[in-house]
């Protein structure tokens, strides 16, 4: 493509939503250097921070959701949408796009909404097996629609889905440390089995409970952790571990480098974003889900037993992990031959490429 390349990447909200769209933009600069991009985030959401740090502009639009305790305070809402959506007017007005790319969360919506009525194709990507409600409104408008479950028909026109997966974080294919040196880099012993616990991006209360109502099971197991507790239930926590002897247990806030920290793992425990679901299927890790429950039309729970009806993961409800999930982490990473099934099931549902696979069609748009 001799033309200069304009394309408006557009959502965020969570990392499901922000790391998904990151990789695309980086598959369509690899493929037109040349290419400019633009994001579109939601004011005061984690893209703001988390666009500017891969490289890429971003604009902020004052939009969130809908309050569905207090439907009074929706007044405000409705009129950040109406902003939002005039905002969105003029950035594309601004920037000229030559196709928009939408991933999910609030700020595609009036994004998308603006470019499909100006003529610009869109394209929609969905990351979960139950579609989100922007999605689900966009995808009238929407020429392409990139998905990463089957059955999306529910929820789609057939004729414009397009199985891609979901893009990942390129750095976690491509981390080079051995498993010895990643363990080692977190202080603990090559010969051990390890599990990592993960609640997100921002944690997850219930995991973190789990592990604190089984200390004296994570003491006695000859197993060892690493355990990233999310920033806001750090504090709190190391406080309660003080004075315990845990040299097993590395309690972390933050993993900055999660290449390292799935290398390490034998087993891995994590709520179940299509994001971090696709990551496990790339990587071939065995995992256990414990789906979020706060989440719009439970699709975590929908997310998980994709891979539960495969054989290709563990799944413990919300409820009953504070009493369950630690015993069955525990007995599974010491029984070798369930942990090899988990790996090889998980492996076969892998969708690789999916960030070349979305911008070729973006290229694809922009050519017609």
């Amino acid at each position: 493509m001799n033309e200069e390349i304009r394309v408006i990447i557009s959502g965020g909200g969570t990392g499901g939503h922000i790391f998904p769209a990151i990789s695309i933009a980086n598959a369509i600069k690899a493929k037109c250097p040349e290419a400019k991009i633009l994001f579109v985030g939601a004011l005061g959401r984690m893209e703001m921070q988390r666009v500017p740090a891969a490289g890429y502009e971003i604009k902020g639009l004052p939009i969130c959701g809908f309050d569905r305790k207090n439907l009074l305070k929706n007044f405000s809402v409705l009129l950040k949408i109406w902003k939002s959506q005039r905002m969105a007017k003029q950035i594309i007005k601004d920037f000229r796009p030559m196709a928009a790319v939408g991933v999910g969360g609030y700020a595609s919506g009036p994004t998308l909404n603006k470019a499909a009525s100006m003529g610009i194709p869109c394209l929609i990507q969905e990351q979960n097996s139950y579609a989100g409600v922007t999605n689900k409104l966009l995808a009238k408008k929407a020429q392409k629609i990139c998905v990463a479950y089957d059955g999306m028909e529910r929820f789609f026109p057939a004729e414009k889905i397009i199985m891609t997966g979901n893009p990942v974080r390129q750095s976690l294919l491509e981390t080079t440390v051995t498993r010895e040196e990643a363990i080692k880099s977190f202080g603990l012993d090559p010969q051990k089995k390890t599990i990592l616990l993960v609640g997100g991006s921002l944690g997850a209360r219930t995991i973190n409970e789990s592990v604190l109502q089984h200390l004296d099971l994570v003491k006695q197991s000859g197993v060892q952790f690493i355990w990233q507790t999310g920033k806001y239930y750090h504090a709190a926590i190391v406080e309660q571990l003080k004075g315990q002897e845990l040299p097993m247990l590395k309690v972390l806030d933050f993993i900055s480098d999660m290449g390292a920290a799935y290398k390490a793992a034998d087993l891995v425990i994590s709520r179940a974003g299509a994001s971090s679901i696709s990551e496990f299927c790339l990587i071939g890790k065995p995992v256990i889900l414990v789906p979020s429950p706060n989440v719009a039309e439970d699709h975590q729970t929908k997310n998980a037993m994709a891979l539960v009806n495969k054989d290709a993961a563990l799944y413990v409800k919300d409820a009953d992990a504070p009493s369950q999930l630690l015993p069955l982490a525990v007995k599974t990473v010491q029984d070798a031959a369930s942990l090899d099934s988990l790996s090889k099931n998980i492996l076969k549902l892998a969708l690789p490429n999916s960030a070349d696979i979305i911008a070729d069609e973006v290229f694809k748009m922009i050519r017609k």
